[in-house]
């Protein structure tokens, strides 16, 4: 008899846990619903938001891109002592500050 007891109590468990999960489930549902709507009620803010998106992923790219160069850069002079590599990487860095020159 107890164990019976102890399958009922648990079935109630579970049926609370199922309840709370449809809850959780038609909530996320409404959420979703209301952020598409308020999409395409609010499209100013929709391409204001997604302008500063790609501004800040423009951004990012060059600055990222900028630091690499310069790390790269940077680690090319060390090698400028090798005796064939040195030469091509002797003759690029003068091209740069040559053109560095004429700005």
């Amino acid at each position: 008899m107890q164990q019976i007891d102890q399958v009922l109590e648990e079935l109630q468990e579970v049926r609370k846990v199922n309840e709370r999960m449809h809850k959780i489930a038609m909530f996320l549902e409404d959420i979703r619903l209301a952020d598409v709507i308020q999409n395409y009620t609010a499209p100013r803010k929709l391409l204001w938001i997604n302008f500063l998106a790609g501004l800040a992923r423009g951004l990012g790219l060059t600055i990222g891109t900028a630091i690499v160069l310069a790390f790269l850069g940077s680690l090319l002079t060390q090698f400028l002592s090798i005796p064939i590599l040195g030469d091509y990487i002797r003759q690029l860095v003068e091209y740069v500050e040559t053109y560095k020159q004429r700005s």
